[in-house]
């Protein structure tokens, strides 16, 4: 189990990196595996000292879950340009890296099991859902009135939820199998998809020479 390097830090630059490091047990070993040993020992750190910062284990287990909810939100949040721009990268950040691989199914899927279970993960789950759901009504709203339709907030309300579980399932698919697809391929039916949906072109982007040769930034593939 790798390591990482803790330096002496203020207590909340500190209580960052303890939940970076319970994230990486989480994504190694599952909630089960994740003990306050094991990220101590991930963190280079006492077991002491994680219980200076957070009273139990499952209090540093619903921040972790926290930060992963909170990472979705503000990369979509943080999106800039047209109404047409905005939307098309909210779509393309969702499905590919670094929010689509194989670490991100580790940790939805460790958490996602005990969200039924546990009121305190279901809260958190709600209330990152519902964040993340306003901020595509928002961003869906922009979009039809930029092409001259009314935004009705039930209609938009009805097109995020479908949107979303367009982009959940082949986040899924791609993380799971991507090795079945081509390049960009689930990139390119998500976006046919929802502008079916919404009845307007989005304009799916275009690799360029820099992402072939690079990241490939529209690729979905198993890691």
């Amino acid at each position: 189990m790798t390591r990482r390097n803790f330096h002496r830090a203020p207590g909340a630059e500190r209580r960052h990196d303890l939940i970076e490091a319970t994230l990486d047990c989480i994504a190694e070993a599952g909630l089960q595996g994740a003990t306050v040993r094991r990220i101590a020992i991930k963190a280079g750190v006492t077991s002491g000292l994680i219980r200076h910062y957070f009273d139990s284990k499952e209090m540093i287990l619903q921040e972790a879950y926290r930060v992963v909810i909170a990472r979705l939100t503000e990369k979509a949040k943080a999106v800039t340009g047209t109404p047409e721009e905005r939307l098309r990268s909210f779509i393309l950040i969702n499905l590919t890296e670094p929010v689509a691989n194989s670490r991100g199914l580790s940790l939805w899927a460790s958490f996602i099991s005990r969200v039924g279970v546990d009121p305190a993960l279901a809260a958190i789950h709600r209330e990152g859902y519902l964040s993340f759901r306003h901020t595509l009504e928002d961003l869906l709203a922009e979009f039809l009135v930029a092409r001259g339709e009314a935004a009705a907030p039930a209609r938009c309300r009805a097109l995020a939820i479908a949107v979303n579980g367009i982009l959940d399932g082949l986040w899924l698919e791609g993380c799971l199998a991507g090795e079945l697809f081509e390049d960009s391929e689930l990139v390119s039916i998500a976006f046919s998809s929802i502008e079916a949906l919404i009845g307007h072109p989005i304009g799916a982007p275009v690799a360029t020479e820099q992402d072939r040769e690079g990241s490939d930034a529209l690729r979905l593939h198993h890691r």
